[in-house]
């Protein structure tokens, strides 16, 4: 029973610490934040932070896997998800996911880029850790000459897109919807791959 307990308590931590990190993250970026700020933000001590990760980028990655996680999840068990992105409709409902995906856990994944810039080892990780997602993504692409290089250019669209829309507020897109920028983006791929 003890070791029982003991697991329970470490995992809560670990939680805790992964949603504290999101929250300071969010509140000062990457960059700024200390591994202190996020125990103070959990109510840890500085040293269960250690039990649980190496370094700030280590919690960053397992933070990445979890999302990565959880979206294929909610695509694996969609009834809407379809593989045949030669339909404009399964291309919106992608462009979609990927939209709210980055709405939601977007202080996460500016964290990404942020660490990217700094750490070529963990651009290189994460890059990994995304590369099932770029074939997931290339298998849909089949009709296309070169599925991987569209995969990519795809994510690099969508992704460059989001954050210019969600995370830099660019001006010129004040007036650009959600669903706006979806059928944008949507457009965008229909006629890029299907002509």
């Amino acid at each position: 029973m003890p070791g029982s307990i003991r697991k329970a308590q470490a995992a809560e931590t670990e939680a805790a610490l992964k949603t504290a990190a999101g929250r300071v993250f969010d509140r000062q970026g990457y960059l700024n934040t200390k591994i202190t700020d996020i125990t103070a933000e959990a109510g840890r001590s500085a040293g269960s932070f250690y039990n649980h990760f190496r370094s700030k980028e280590e919690l960053l990655e397992s933070l990445l896997a979890d999302l990565l996680e959880a979206g294929d999840q909610d695509v694996l068990t969609s009834e809407e998800h379809s593989a045949d992105l030669r339909d404009r409709a399964a291309i919106r409902w992608h462009v979609a996911q990927y939209w709210g995906f980055f709405r939601e856990h977007r202080a996460v994944l500016i964290a990404l880029r942020q660490a990217a810039l700094i750490d070529q080892r963990f651009a290189d990780r994460a890059a990994e850790l995304l590369e099932p997602d770029v074939h997931h993504l290339a298998d849909h692409l089949a009709h296309c000459e070169r599925p991987e290089a569209t995969a990519l250019a795809i994510a690099g669209l969508c992704q460059q897109f989001a954050h210019t829309k969600l995370v830099e507020e660019q001006p010129l897109l004040a007036a650009l919807t959600d669903e706006d920028a979806i059928d944008l983006l949507t457009g965008m791929i229909d006629r890029g791959i299907n002509g």
